[in-house]
């Protein structure tokens, strides 16, 4: 299984969810986990997803999330498992 983490951060605004999870999906990457809060007029998501039936190769799927993000006002991080755990290594 290919899992990446996914985070998604800006003010927040109409459609962010959608917008993101419709990429996803015409994708065929397939959302195991999600969390999102609202604070003080500010978004933020975190998914774990798994890539292992998207054609689409990681570094694509990352440069298209960050471009949709621009144009929905928002910064769309992705990393991959392996690397997000190490960083994350105490």
């Amino acid at each position: 299984m290919k899992k990446t983490i996914i985070t998604v951060v800006g003010k927040d605004g109409v459609g962010i969810i959608a917008k993101v999870c419709t990429y996803l999906a015409d994708n065929d990457i397939n959302i195991e986990d999600i969390s999102q809060t609202i604070v003080s007029g500010f978004f933020n998501m975190m998914m774990i997803t798994d890539m292992s039936k998207s054609k689409i190769p990681f570094a694509d799927v990352s440069d298209e999330l960050a471009k949709l993000g621009e144009e929905i006002g928002v910064v769309i991080k992705c990393q991959k498992e392996e690397i997000f755990d190490s960083m994350h290594r105490i």
